[in-house]
């Protein structure tokens, strides 16, 4: 995305940045519903002193300005992969093109890239949970007869929200902005009533009190940032998002509404304190009587859309991840015929489901849910950091003594929140980490497995000088139709047609071997998006390239064949595909329980007629056994 040609055009430049406000901003929007409170009523709370208020809200500005407004919005939206930011496009951007196992150079890249997407899906099922409830906690506020309904309310949002996945968000994409812009201005505005009462809250900009508080509570001090880092929760969206609005608008938004927004609700929010230390719900407590019921219908909306930009953002990181290998193919829907992003993957949608519910009921509260809260996206920040000093130090060629202490500060702080939030592995910390482990272990075997399987499957096959002498010695009877014959490997005959020729010892009159590659970039450039060469014996191959942002579709690839002298007729045209069926074994490779799991997902894939867009009525398989 150009974001000069965005600037150019007011009109769309402004929807742009109206749009960032309701897809990007809204999970780091919605913590001051829950940050300030888990600080002085969380796992490690501190006492709401005028000393430890100003203290702690400090640390959350100054974070704020840290980790958003310099490190996302300075130097990690750099790093742009064709338009399109996000944990793996940098990962891409980021490794060399060798690495592809392990041993080879890089590879730490590739497992830290896994590790971010991992974890982004345990923060996929936290962020739904926790933001709804925090948000419908307010009935409780308002009138404590309604508290036991706050749990089954939220389990109701939530299914309600993951139901409307299938139609799109289309029809109601339109409204997150102004609701966001309605959210951001509402929670401001309360923010400033609070500080014209107290106006020496404004002290806390001084970010010595914010080392003062670190320094007099010690140890205990350094957890309390567990609480702190709930306000930074959301900046990866900023970057993750990046393709659909651009730097420029998503800067725009933060520094126009985002920031003086939320820097208004915290000041206000250590102004109740300063007047009430009492206080448990200092977010709530802002409003007055009449518009308490009104702002916990806002807050929820405002949360719904949150969850709403971390559902769709599950989605198109499985997307990333099945075009790049790291996933089986899935069934993915569009669910608009305008936008490319908007997308729905059925079994993401339903275990993201699945999730928040058992994370609602079994934590009960958000103060609760908190402690399992901030370490998936800590070690996701840290992460971000390391690839970014790789690239920088690759790719931008900057020089050592600058890229160094810049990143290395970034490391500290953030390392600080990643071990201040360790703490609370024991008390719910572990559920993220131990499903960002277990879809570690997905993406990795997937990736290993098709590996073993390409090099089994290639020992099957031959060379293609090989095969031009078998055919010259043979002169087999020719049949006057077309065959496809889709191939991993464009360098060796596909083991389907190998296979077919041996048992039938004929051939078709004209043969495609056909290779799908998907590239390292967002989008394929028209000069490399197809090859077409012919070789002997009426036999073509072609080579068809999308970036990991694309979906292939074979018989389109195929349609651009005519002008390279390849025209087609479909309905003349026969598809011959591979369908392996893994068996385990003793081979070297992996070990047995991850074969099983690789043999269980190849079982559970989507069909290749469905992923490549191959009618299923000219469709032959070949199946055979493979030992892995």
């Amino acid at each position: 995305m150009s974001s000069k040609a965005d600037a150019d055009d007011p009109k769309r430049f402004r929807a742009l940045v109206l749009g960032a406000l309701g897809v990007v901003y809204g999970d780091i929007g919605t913590s001051p519903l829950y940050a300030i409170r888990e600080c002085f009523h969380g796992a490690h709370p501190v006492a709401a002193t005028g000393g430890n208020v100003l203290g702690v809200l400090s640390l959350v500005i100054w974070t704020l300005i840290v980790i958003v407004s310099v490190k996302y919005l300075g130097f990690v939206m750099r790093a742009d992969n064709k338009g399109e930011g996000g944990i793996l496009a940098l990962m891409t951007l980021t490794r060399p093109r060798d690495a592809s196992g392990p041993g080879s150079r890089g590879w730490w890249i590739v497992v830290l890239g896994l590790i971010g997407a991992a974890l982004l899906y345990g923060d996929g099922v936290i962020t739904p949970a926790i933001s709804v409830l925090s948000a419908a906690e307010g009935l409780g506020v308002a009138n404590e007869s309604f508290t036991p309904f706050v749990l089954p309310f939220t389990i109701v949002v939530l299914v309600c929200l993951f139901w409307i996945q299938a139609y799109g968000t289309h029809r109601v994409g339109t409204w997150f902005g102004p609701i966001m812009l309605l959210w951001f201005g509402t929670i401001g505005v309360l923010g400033l009533a609070e500080i014209v009462k107290v106006p020496q809250v404004l002290e806390a900009v001084w970010p010595w009190h914010g080392v003062r508080f670190l320094l007099e509570h010690d140890w205990h001090g350094f957890l309390v940032l567990g609480g702190v880092f709930l306000a930074a929760t959301g900046s990866e969206a900023l970057y993750a998002d990046m393709g659909h609005f651009g730097r420029v608008p998503i800067r725009w938004a933060w520094f126009l509404v985002v920031l003086p927004g939320l820097l208004l609700n915290y000041f206000g929010q250590g102004a109740l304190l300063l007047s009430d230390p009492t206080l448990e719900s200092p977010f709530y407590e802002l409003a007055p009587q009449w518009a308490l019921y009104p702002l916990i219908a806002l807050a929820t909306v405002a949360t719904v859309i949150a969850s709403q930009a971390l559902i769709s953002g599950a989605f198109s990181l499985t997307r990333q991840a099945v075009q790049l290998g790291f996933l089986p193919r899935l069934h993915i829907q569009h669910t608009s015929a305008t936008e490319a992003g908007q997308i729905y993957v059925a079994p993401v949608n339903w275990g993201l489901l699945v999730g928040c519910v058992a994370v609602v009921i079994g934590f009960g509260s958000s103060s609760a849910m908190a402690a399992a809260y901030g370490i998936a996206v800590a070690m996701t920040m840290v992460i971000t950091t390391i690839l970014l000093f790789e690239l920088a130090h690759r790719q931008w060629a900057w020089r050592w003594y600058v890229s160094l202490p810049l990143f290395a500060g970034f490391l500290v702080v953030e390392l600080a929140f990643l071990f201040a939030n360790g703490a609370k592995i024991a008390s719910g910390g572990w559920f993220p980490l131990l499903l960002g482990a277990a879809i570690f272990t997905i993406l990795t075997t997937w990736n290993t497995g098709r590996r073993l399987l390409s090099d089994r499957l290639r020992e099957q096959s031959v060379e293609w000088d090989v095969f031009d002498r078998l055919v010259a010695e043979d002169k087999p009877p020719r049949i006057p139709r077309t065959a496809v014959f889709m191939a991993a490997n464009a360098d060796r005959v596909p083991p389907a047609l190998l296979r077919n020729y041996v048992h039938n010892r004929v051939l078709h009159e004209r043969i495609v071997c056909m290779t799908v590659e998907t590239l390292e970039t967002p989008y394929a450039e028209r000069s490399e998006r197809l090859t077409c060469t012919p070789e002997q014996h009426g036999t073509w191959r072609v080579v068809v390239r999308y970036g990991f942002m694309e979906e292939p579709n074979v018989l389109a690839a195929l349609g651009r064949c005519a002008p390279y002298g390849l025209p087609l007729d479909f309905e003349d045209t026969t598809f011959f595909l591979g369908r392996e069926t893994i068996l385990p074994s003793d081979k070297p490779g992996m070990m047995k329980w991850r074969e099983a799991l690789f043999a269980f997902l190849t079982q559970n894939a989507q069909r290749a007629t469905a992923f490549f867009k191959i009618p299923p009525t000219h469709v032959v398989e070949i199946g055979s056994e493979v030992e892995i």
